[in-house]
């Protein structure tokens, strides 16, 4: 399997989503949700300065996106405005990065637990869960930055990765959407799993944050495929007309003195065996 260049001149992607036949993703620093078709071409859908990250619909079709900076969940309406959807502020320590949602529009958000950026000391952080109308609880605690998650097993089970455990942790979803039955997923000790995105088989792409790379992991543990990229990798996506592309965001340095106005990121595809899985989410 080789990387094709999609497209370049990203300063830092994140939350990639396939959706309506296109590839979306967030730019932190250029402060944008684009969409690439297939054509090829980016296009900007969304202008927002609150540095947008993770994504998602609910299920009328409103985009809600992640705002870092602020700690909240921002929804954009039919007519294009922007609104509040839910301030994470009292339950996030850090800044809030990657979230999934439920096919009935609850969220799970994780944020850094501390201000990794200025130097701080590690901190546990929580997940949240914002319920459709964008009221907040938290749903896990003690996580070692909790980031690229995913929703399997038809809406029954909610897996997120934590960066600095180099873990994927599990727990059953109860019909009122909180969460029980923790357990540990899969351990990949070495890597720093961050944004992922789960196939028709069950197995898990996640872009290692450690390690310039895009692995495949199986409950257990059990990794299947190491694919190298030329720099940093952050972010993944299943997605194209069969469901069998792979994409990955790369750049240089996730820090912002380094990466903010670079153009230095990169979009990326591969081929794989295995397609996405069209009941799971994302």
């Amino acid at each position: 399997m080789t990387w094709e260049l999609v497209i370049d001149g990203i300063d830092f992607g994140e939350g990639p989503r396939w959706h309506d036949g296109k590839f979306w993703f967030s730019d932190f620093f250029q402060q944008t949700i684009s969409t690439v078709g297939a054509d090829g071409v980016r296009k900007v859908e969304v202008e927002y300065e609150g540095r947008p990250s993770g994504l998602d619909w609910l299920p009328d079709g409103r985009l809600v996106f992640v705002s870092m900076a602020d700690r909240k969940l921002m929804r954009v309406e039919p007519d294009g405005s922007i609104v509040e959807h839910a301030d994470l502020g009292g339950v996030a320590n850090g800044h809030c990065n990657d979230m999934v949602m439920d096919a009935v529009g609850n969220a799970y958000v994780g944020n850094f637990g501390f201000d990794m950026e200025a130097g701080d000391e590690f901190a546990m952080a929580s997940l949240a869960l914002v319920r459709a109308d964008g009221s907040i609880e938290i749903a896990a605690t003690d996580l070692m930055f909790p980031n690229g998650s995913v929703i399997v097993d038809n809406g029954r089970t909610l897996i997120v990765g934590e960066s600095f455990g180099g873990q994927y942790t599990a727990w059953d979803i109860n019909d009122d959407a909180t969460l029980t039955n923790r357990r540990i997923w899969a351990k990949i000790e070495g890597t720093a799993p961050d944004g992922c995105t789960v196939d028709a088989e069950g197995g898990i792409w996640y872009s290692d944050a450690l390690g310039k790379q895009v692995v495949r992991v199986l409950e257990g543990g059990e990794v299947t495929h190491q694919l190298a990229t030329e720099a940093n990798t952050y972010a993944c996506m299943l997605g194209g007309a069969d469901g069998n592309q792979l994409f990955a965001l790369t750049c240089e340095d996730s820090h912002p003195s380094k990466a903010t106005g670079t153009a230095t990121g990169k979009l990326w595809v591969t081929t794989v065996d295995v397609s996405r899985n069209t009941t799971d989410r994302p």
